[in-house]
């Protein structure tokens, strides 16, 4: 497919030191040549960069001072010509050297274009276009690591190798369906096929145990602030994030609305939200703000229930326990400095298995006990990103989900005593779905596979 010549402003808007024009296509060299007062830009080496001006043709006028990047195929992100414009990184300048670029015959890009023709191209599979996204994205260095690794090809390598297996496991098949009167070729049992499957279904579980931490770990863990009024709520939340981001007073009732902010603990992205105190009111504009709470408590993967160690506890803190029972919680007993007037055995009896901390924001004392044990929760012991391939792609999961399913069909057909040529069906559909994960699942590159494997006509 012939491709057209695309451009793009490459990095965000707003002022800056330098802003990135982008263009990608079998065009680009020429289109930047044509607006460029400097050296040619169409007899320069690869992987050079030039300083000159940016002409408007029409006028023969100095529109901007740059310096550009030429980059020829295929040693490219995109595999085609690419140059860079670093201009100035003001709007104004940086939009009319993008007028410009289209005005010599550029389309403008689509979101997403130059990794998508990346991916086209064949430079990397799906799941590494997708990972430089979560790179973009990535809130922590755990975030960024995981995304990295999987940019590198890390969760692409081991979805391949699953699918090697899957290939020489169908070609056997195909062989002893095909030439049964070949004695050596080893036969296919439903033995041998069941210890692949379970092979493969024990790498799909591996996988989806890290789909949870992974996640976390690229959308963050949506942690939700509950307790009556006034026990501390919206100061905790200033403590994690180490700087005010919501209104504190001493007035009940003060948080009118839901406050979201993105928290680093211990390397894991905490979505923080610091909910209005859930509980019965008369305000309209406190009551929209106490239905929204509800709605986020549902949708949350962490609850922080805070208590008041200087007040015992009320009927309103008990009903608190009851609507975020079976959750995820911390519970935390905040102004640990004042005399202790709360029920520690009360509190141990309603909170059940779940981690106590107490704190003092006042005093600064408790925060890290906290941040330990929300990290511990959620992530037993150290991640080490190097060691771990991490499923963070909700696409990727339900992917891994589906191809779970399909092995366990093959197996359940085995142990049913199905025959082989049956249970095959069921290793296709794995084999095709892991193939999604990597953009990869062409039926026609099955046949292709098998016949290059293996010499049926031998």
């Amino acid at each position: 497919m012939d491709m057209d010549t695309i451009a793009a402003i490459s990095t965000p808007m707003g002022e800056g030191a330098i802003a990135i024009v982008r263009l990608s296509g079998p065009d680009s060299i020429s289109i930047a040549a044509s607006i460029f007062q400097g050296k040619n830009l169409k007899e320069v080496e690869s992987h050079t960069i030039h300083y000159g001006f940016i002409i408007d043709p029409d006028v023969n006028k100095k529109i901007e001072e740059v310096m550009v990047s030429v980059l020829k195929a295929p040693k490219t992100f995109t595999r085609e010509d690419v140059v860079e414009i670093n201009c100035h990184g003001g709007i104004v300048s940086v939009n009319r050297v993008l007028q410009l670029v289209l005005n010599q015959g550029a389309r403008l890009a689509e979101p997403g274009e130059f990794t998508k023709r990346a991916f086209l191209n064949g430079r990397i599979d799906l799941s590494q276009a997708e990972a430089v996204m979560d790179l973009i994205r990535a809130k922590t260095n755990r975030a960024m690591n995981v995304a990295i690794g999987q940019m590198e090809g890390r969760l692409s390598q081991l979805i391949r190798s699953l699918r090697q297996i899957i290939i020489e496991t169908l070609a056997h098949i195909e062989v002893n369906i095909d030439y049964p009167e070949y004695d050596d070729v080893e036969e296919m049992t439903h033995k041998l096929l069941k210890e692949k499957s379970i092979h493969i279904k024990g790498e799909i579980n591996k996988l989806l145990e890290t789909s949870k931490q992974g996640k976390i770990l690229r959308d963050g863990l949506s942690t939700v602030i509950i307790g009556r009024p006034n026990v501390g709520k919206s100061s905790l939340l200033n403590s994690l994030v180490h700087e005010n981001k919501a209104i504190v007073t001493d007035i009940p009732g003060t948080t009118r609305d839901v406050i979201e902010e993105y928290v680093n603990v211990r390397g894991v992205p905490l979505r923080l939200v610091d909910t209005a105190g859930i509980r019965e009111t008369e305000d309209i504009v406190e009551k929209i703000g106490v239905e929204r709470s509800q709605q986020v408590l549902k949708e949350a993967d962490l609850i922080l229930l805070v208590l008041n160690n200087a007040e015992p506890l009320t009927e309103e803190d008990i009903k608190l326990f009851t609507v975020v029972e079976g959750m995820d919680v911390i519970v935390i007993i905040n102004k640990s400095d004042l005399p202790a007037k709360i029920s520690i055995d009360g509190v141990k009896k309603l909170a059940n298995k779940n981690p106590i901390i107490s704190i003092s924001i006042k005093e600064e004392e408790g925060i890290d006990q906290l941040e330990e044990a929300i990290s511990s929760l959620f992530f037993k012991g150290q991640i080490d990103a190097k060691d771990i391939t991490y499923v963070s792609n909700t696409r990727h999961i339900a992917l891994l989900n589906q191809a779970k399913k399909a092995i366990d069909d093959v197996l359940i057909a085995i142990d049913e005593g199905v025959p082989i040529d049956i249970v095959q069906i069921d290793l296709i559909r794995t084999w095709e779905i892991l193939g999604e994960i990597i953009g990869d699942s062409v039926h026609e590159s099955l046949i292709n596979q098998l016949f290059s494997q293996f010499c049926l006509g031998k």
